[in-house]
Order: structure tokens, then sequence, then C-alpha cells
């Protein structure tokens, strides 16, 4: 179980972890939290006050602290909050007609290496706890039907507590967000995706692909050194026999790199026939980094060699926040 600060932090437990009496209590508290957001033991004011002291002496509530939040021209909210050990994570709100997805990071950082993404720029500093992921959701201050782990960090790397804040915020006595309302993005975590699967939980998996060959990937990914696109794909079609969720891939499109229609005919070709969505994102530039988007001609073109997949372009937000896919934690002070 999860420590802070030599407690337990209270936003990491479900009703029953929770050690007071009586039982019914447990089902306050936690609503307390998920439903309510409170930031202290003194906001449950229908609990006894000799029972918000007890909690104040065994549990800590970390809520993590806002320092600074941006908004974009298009709507979208990044937050920058400080966590407890002084370690600084983003959060992005992103802001669509439905209503708002909440972007959530699961790692300080990231060691997956990726060649086009900050988050791993600056280095991997710990793994989130549950409760540090559940409070980027609870304290993040709109309303969202949605929850997606693609911010800072590879999940699948943090695999326990990811699955522990999936079922915390989907628990019918806190958030109550349907899982089917979560998306986990991974680079291709192979192990960590049939676990994912052995566990049956039907989130929407988004796989970041960003090629259809291992020599271009292996370029940009180093994961793909270890786990191949031929083991990535049959994971990914044991995780659809467990889960009957369509898989969501991921497709950074780079100037020179990954767009040539001979690139996108061979991805239709790896795809064709699977249950497959492809999301094709132009890259979003990050400060020190070789690469940039190609044109829209080029993006077009591409798109045509996928005819027979279902696949669309992502729709650019949050860029001049820095905000966007594979921009976050480019902020030297995160």
């Amino acid at each position: 179980m999860p420590h802070e600060e030599g407690q337990l932090n209270i936003l990491s437990l479900f009703p029953g972890e929770i050690d007071v009496l009586p039982v019914y209590r447990r089902k306050q508290i936690f609503a307390w939290l998920g439903k309510k957001g409170a930031r202290s033991f003194e906001e449950m004011t229908d609990l006894p006050k000799t029972l918000r002291s007890e909690l104040a002496e065994r549990y800590s509530l970390s809520v993590p602290k806002e320092l600074e939040r941006q908004i974009s021209a298009d709507g979208t909210q990044k937050i920058m909050w400080g966590l407890v050990d002084g370690e600084r994570v983003e959060t992005a709100l992103m802001r669509y007609k439905h209503g708002y997805s909440v972007c959530l990071s699961t790692q300080a950082g990231c060691r997956q290496g990726c060649a086009f993404c900050a988050s791993g720029s600056h280095g991997f500093s710990r793994n989130l706890t549950a409760g540090e992921i559940l409070g980027q959701a609870i304290y993040c201050g709109v309303e969202y039907g949605h929850a997606v782990l693609m911010g800072t960090g590879e999940p699948l790397d943090n695999f326990d507590e990811t699955v522990r804040f999936i079922k915390l915020v989907s628990h019918p006595d806190g958030r109550n967000l349907g899982v089917r309302h979560v998306s986990l993005s991974t680079c291709g975590d192979v192990p960590g995706i049939l676990k994912l699967a052995e566990l049956g939980l039907p989130v929407t998996l988004s796989v970041s692909l960003h090629a259809p060959d291992d020599e271009t990937r292996n370029h940009i990914m180093p994961v793909n050194r270890k786990y191949p696109i031929s083991q990535l794909l049959e994971a990914c079609g044991k995780y659809f026999e467990k889960t009957a969720r369509r898989i969501s891939y991921e497709y950074v499109i780079i100037d020179g790199l990954n767009d040539s229609p001979v690139q996108a005919r061979r991805l239709a070709s790896l795809l064709r026939g699977t249950p497959a969505h492809v999301n094709v994102i132009p890259y979003n530039p990050v400060p020190g980094k070789p690469f940039r988007a190609p044109g829209q001609d080029t993006i077009r073109r591409f798109m045509r060699e996928l005819a027979g997949l279902q696949a669309t372009v992502r729709r650019t937000l949050g860029s001049d926040i820095m905000a966007a896919c594979g921009q976050m934690r480019s902020n030297r002070q995160c």
C-alpha cells in the first residue's frame, strides 16, 4: 500500500480499506473524496469531530498543490501540480462539444525515451501513487466525462498503481466514471498489455505505434527493440479477445520520417482486418527536437492510402501552451 509522509494517503484507498468504525462511515468518507472533492478531513462535516481527528492522525490527505494553470486559445487547460515531496507533474483538460476530457500523468518523467516526445527529456523521477493520479482528476476543477492516461509517463510501467486508479475512479461510491470512459495509452509494453487483458477491464487501449515497420520504429521508439511490431500486434489481438474493445492506434506523423505513401500502405496492410482505429496526429513541436509536422497535402495523401481502415486526423488542442500530444513536461520546471 502506498505511503506518503509516513502515512497512508487516503486518496489511494478503497472504502473497505479505510480502517474506521462503524463500517457505514467508510462509504461517507470515500464519497467526500471522490464525489465532493474534500480537501481536508475538517470539510467532512457530517462526520463526528472525534472521527475527523482520528482520520487526520491515521491518514494523510495529499491534495496536489496547483502551481500554475495555463489556458489555450482553444480552451484547453494545462495544470502544473506540486506533489508532497516537491515533485511536479502536469494535467491537461481538453474541451470538446460533449464536455471535458482530463489527461492524467502516471509518472513524474518517463523512461521510455521516445525520440519525438518531451515527457522523458528531463529524465525519470518516480512512479505516481494511485492517489496522486486520482488527485489530478478530483481537484482539476471541471466536470469531465472521459479520463485519458496519456500525460507524462508510461501507465503500464506503473502497472499496479494505474490499475488501482482505474478501479478508484470508476468505483460507484466515488467518482463513478465508467471504465469504458477511461483510455490508457502505451508505447507498446507487451507484458503490461497481456496483464491488463487478463484483468478484463474494458478500458480503451491506445497504442502508440508511429511507424509501420520495425526499422523506422526502432529509430524513434526504443521499446520496439525489445517488443517488435509483430509481438505488439499479437498482444493487442489477445487484448481484444479478452475485452472485446477495439484498439486505438496512435500515429504521430512526422515530416520525412513516417509520412510517405509507401509507409501509409504498409500501415494499412498491417492493420487491415483487425479491430482497429487509427488516430493520425500531426507532430506537435517540442523545443530541442529536430522534427516537424508534414504539410496538409502530405497528410491528405497519407490518409487516402489508408482506405479500408477506420482512420481520422486528430485535431490539435493546446499546442500554444505546450499541452498537446507529446509536449507534456517540456517545461524544465516540471
